[in-house]
């Protein structure tokens, strides 16, 4: 057990001292938050700039239904002219409306020498969408027509609510939830396969070099992976602490710089009165509440037991396979099936979020090839009790069974030169006394 320890201690060391991994560790949490908020800054800056657009209506009754913004300025113009089209004219596009729309749908054109930005397209869609229907309403006489269209156009949405037995309640959002879930389960992904990559390759780096010929004179090959797949383990929880802790100050942060806050959302009054409450937050309150709200408790036991599982399961086999071939080309028939069981997990994962109580989303839980993947996704819907225990139970027995069959082919492996093994040979290493 001290030589394991020592091993562990060894790998440990020597990686977190490493210049490559102390600059990732503290610049990927930046990265990771840059890549929420900075979309989220930018899109609400607009341009500076008020661009022209020329509208030739034939018909003289849609141009007054395009309004000037902070990014457009519309230009009524009696005809199309080729002088439109040149950079000197200062118009960005030219809207024509050569007939009534409302007797032809395809009267109406934006025509312009490169192609429109989406904002103006959407925009002039939706003005002149708005009057053609307007118009066809009208062309049916029907008494109070405004206060109808008025009424009919009132948005509605349906209000999600945590509801506790006891009548408290707090905002919920779905997507929060899923995203949420996502984020777990790449975590999960991103870690085997990165950390069983890092195993493999150091098992292949010390055999190339005949170190693992001293090591093994010192300490059992069993000893020797198993040092190695607990040393690398615990760099990646090292490093997965320093980010959970990094990022959840920045996302504080960034938080009260958007204005919002995890208790804004939670509505303060009657269980009755849920809808109230609900709108009284703004989009930003509802999903940092959303994210307060979630089962931590249990996304934290469950995250660990599939972190774990996972990763000795999936880590055994790399190590495995690094001990049985002499070069990192040689790896690639054994580690095909293992990329293709991942991306088939994390394609459950993703079909799975929709519905994480469908066939798909259950069995892929419990199958312990897939459950450190899929289950991740459930877990912030709520999952029975039971199936949190199967599924764990599963994955933690195949991974120790998995362990122990890689540590019979790790041992004759580690010593094998020259001959590139089949897996028929390598399932002959595990019947070996």
């Amino acid at each position: 057990m001290n030589k394991i320890i020592i091993i562990i201690r060894r790998e440990f060391m020597m990686r977190i001292k490493k210049k490559s991994f102390i600059i990732l560790t503290i610049l990927m949490p930046f990265i990771f938050a840059a890549l929420i908020f900075v979309p989220l800054w930018l899109s609400s800056i607009k341009s500076g700039d008020q661009k022209t657009v020329a509208v030739v209506d034939a018909t003289g009754r849609y141009a007054d239904c395009l309004k000037d913004s902070e990014s457009w300025r519309f230009c009524v113009e009696k005809a199309d002219k080729p002088d439109f089209y040149k950079d000197a004219s200062g118009y960005e596009a030219v809207v024509i409306i050569a007939a009534d729309p409302v007797k032809n749908p395809s009267a109406a054109a934006i025509c312009a020498p490169k192609p429109v930005s989406g904002e103006l397209l959407t925009y002039v869609n939706t003005m002149i969408g708005d009057r053609v229907k307007r118009e066809k309403l009208e062309a049916y006489n029907v008494p109070q027509l405004e206060n109808i269209i008025r009424d009919v156009e009132t948005s509605f949405s349906v209000q999600q609510v945590l509801r506790t037995a006891d009548g408290t309640n707090a905002a919920s959002d779905t997507n929060v939830t899923m995203a949420a879930g996502f984020v777990l389960t790449f975590l999960i992904y991103l870690f085997v396969m990165t950390y069983g990559g890092m195993i493999m390759q150091s098992v292949i780096e010390e055999k190339t070099n005949r170190i693992v010929e001293l090591m093994v004179s010192s300490v059992k090959p069993f000893q020797l992976m198993m040092g190695k797949i607990i040393g690398v383990a615990l760099v990646g929880l090292f490093q997965m602490l320093v980010w959970a802790v990094m990022l959840v100050s920045i996302f504080f942060v960034c938080s009260e710089a958007f204005g919002g806050s995890p208790e804004a959302a939670t509505p303060a009054m009657m269980s009755n009165g849920a809808t109230a409450a609900m709108t009284a937050g703004s989009e930003s309150d509802v999903i940092l509440s959303a994210l307060y709200h979630l089962p931590f408790g249990q996304i934290a036991v469950m995250f660990f037991c599939c972190f774990v599982g996972g990763y000795l399961l999936y880590a055994s086999f790399f190590a495995a396979v690094g001990a049985s071939i002499n070069s990192q080309e040689d790896s690639s028939q054994f580690i095909m099936p293992v990329v293709l069981i991942m991306v088939f997990s994390l394609y459950a994962a993703m079909y799975s979020i929709e519905d994480t109580n469908s066939p798909l989303a259950f069995w892929a839980s419990m199958f312990p090839l897939t459950s450190p993947i899929v289950m991740m996704v459930r877990i912030p819907f709520g999952v029975p009790l039971w199936q949190e225990l199967l599924s764990a139970v599963l994955l933690l027995g195949t991974s120790l069974l998995f362990i122990w069959l890689s540590g019979k082919i790790y041992r004759v492996g580690i010593l094998m030169y020259g001959k590139k093994p089949s897996i028929r040979e390598m399932l002959k290493w595990v019947r070996y006394k």
